[in-house]
């Protein structure tokens, strides 16, 4: 014989247990929910890479390891008033070519910095049609990325071309622009590394 009193302590236990499994059944289709979609999407964590063309963040912080390159410091119009040298390089943080020469860009700076104003532009930051202006970055960008230009201490052009170029050749207009001893005649230059990634791609 059930007593009152026992009866609604079974009850209210019974009911305790029926929203138990009710929680749990529904997290455990929660969590399936979840893992399946992430296994039918095919979707990978992001890693930042150095040979694709996606976006991973800064490419001079991340792959250079010199964050201070970006933003410029300075306006190509004021180097114009300063007559300094200035390195142009038109890249997106989005290519994998530009990723690459980043690395370059920064061991440029390691020997130039100093005597030349490095500015990279990002080609986001361009308006839609090249501007008249020779102290407007955009004059001398072609349409193609990374893009290399020095200008000489009187604003002429020097140097302009695309793509991924050797340290050696920058570095040879450079010394032009200089006045310095070719690199044949000259104590060769060593350059710095900055982290793990630069060893790898500096061998």
């Amino acid at each position: 014989m059930i007593f009152p009193e026992n009866k609604n302590s079974l009850v209210t236990a019974a009911s305790g247990i029926r929203l138990l499994r009710r929680i749990l059944s529904a997290s455990l289709l929660t969590v399936a929910i979840a893992l399946s979609f992430i296994l039918v999407s095919g979707t990978a964590p992001a890693l930042a890479t150095l040979t694709d063309d996606r976006y991973d963040g800064t490419i001079y912080a991340l792959y250079a390891g010199n964050g201070s390159l970006v933003p410029p410091k300075v306006k190509l119009a004021d180097s114009f008033k300063r007559n300094k040298p200035v390195l142009l390089v038109f890249y997106t943080d989005d290519s994998s070519d530009s990723k690459q020469y980043a690395i370059v860009v920064s061991q440029l700076q390691e020997f130039y910095g100093r005597e030349a104003d490095f500015m990279p532009v990002t080609i986001d930051s361009l308006p839609p049609q090249p501007s008249p202006k020779l102290t407007e970055p955009s004059h001398y960008y072609e349409g193609f990325v990374p893009q290399t230009v020095i200008l000489d201490q009187s604003g002429k052009v020097v140097f302009n071309e695309k793509g991924q170029i050797p340290f050696e050749q920058v570095d040879d207009a450079f010394r032009k622009v200089f006045d310095l001893l070719p690199r044949e005649k000259s104590i060769p230059l060593k350059r710095r590394v900055v982290n793990e990634l630069n060893v790898e791609l500096s061998k």
